[in-house]
């Protein structure tokens, strides 16, 4: 029976149960402890152990709301195997509603952590030893950066066959060969053999409803591939895949006019926005590099030269994409 047995901190978790544990991080100033919150939920037969984490960085918030509903959605009741969930992973930028850690070190850059290093590193010390050693497969859930926007996309290793099939599995339009950044979780894990994805999606420090029930839609979907849920005759949508994305840059400073939106086909060479100074000289069209779709793009209509303004990658592209995303819209 002990080996049935998962422990994270100082809980024991048992097939069929659920809890939620506090695993602390540091001390306030005030002599306060902060904690790193997660909730297990374990099915009473056995199955992969999954977690999803999110607001790795502090203002990417919508994962947050995913993870919400999701330990709320009915279908855990039956589930096989363990779900992991950490609405909150940096919660010292969560609170604060900023991307980095107090001493402005990014989370996501400081894996595997240690005992003794910075913030960071020691926070990314905790996630590693208490959930990702606990864990078969991870999900983790971003945002873009602040004042821009992300289509729904899953970003991974699609080299890796058990990886690809969890991408193809969630459903986004959109799946990136992506490669491993050093000291990110990802780039940790994947050294550890652990299958791993990252859900990208909308922007910081807002709630993007459409965002959000994708999200929740292809985790469930993800759940049903590994078998942790039951599995049903409905299938993903077919994601289209590329391994080149491009940001297009605007070309001089002023005022920026997208022509185009998230999801939407273009052309190599198509006008995808054009600015202008505030007195309307100075025009300038920014073109796509080559045919793909458009996956990202910046929210400000003010930039500098230099500025990153569209995302673009480089796909075989389909109607089905921008149907796709209208319906949900609606």
């Amino acid at each position: 029976m002990a080996d049935d047995i998962l422990t994270i901190g100082d809980t024991e978790i048992a097939p069929g149960e659920r809890k939620t544990i506090n695993l602390p991080v540091a001390r306030l100033y005030t002599n306060n402890w902060t904690y790193m919150p997660v909730t297990v939920v374990r099915g009473k037969k056995p199955g992969p152990k999954l977690f999803i984490c999110a607001a790795q960085h502090g203002d990417e918030i919508n994962g947050v709301e995913m993870i919400r509903r999701l330990l709320k959605n009915t279908h855990l009741e039956k589930i096989k195997g363990s779900l992991i969930a950490i609405p909150v992973v940096n919660v010292f930028g969560f609170i604060h509603s900023s991307r980095y850690l107090p001493d402005r070190r990014d989370l996501n850059r400081s894996y595997p952590g240690s005992k003794r290093g910075s913030l960071a590193s020691r926070l990314a010390h905790l996630f590693i030893e208490e959930v990702a050693s606990n864990a078969t497969h991870g999900i983790d859930i971003h945002t873009a950066a602040v004042h821009r926007y992300n289509l729904p996309q899953i970003r991974a290793n699609l080299n890796d066959p058990e990886t690809l099939d969890m991408a193809k599995a969630f459903g986004t339009p959109v799946i990136v060969h992506s490669r491993q950044r050093n000291n990110s979780l990802r780039e940790t894990l994947a050294e550890m053999d652990m299958p791993i994805i990252v859900y990208e999606g909308g922007e910081a420090l807002r709630f993007n409803e459409p965002v959000i029930k994708y999200g929740v839609k292809g985790v469930i979907r993800v759940m049903r591939h590994l078998g942790m849920l039951r599995r049903t005759k409905a299938s993903a949508p077919e994601p289209v895949q590329t391994e080149k994305t491009r940001w297009v840059r605007a070309k001089q400073s002023g005022l920026l006019h997208l022509r185009v939106k998230a999801g939407a086909r273009v052309k190599q060479h198509q006008v995808i926005a054009t600015i202008t100074d505030p007195l309307g000289n100075a025009f300038v069209e920014l073109k796509s590099p080559f045919d793909g779709v458009i996956i990202g793009h910046t929210n400000l209509p003010l930039v500098n030269a230099g500025d990153a303004a569209i995302h673009v990658a480089k796909v075989k592209v389909y109607q089905e994409i921008e149907e796709e995303l209208d319906q949900l819209e609606e």
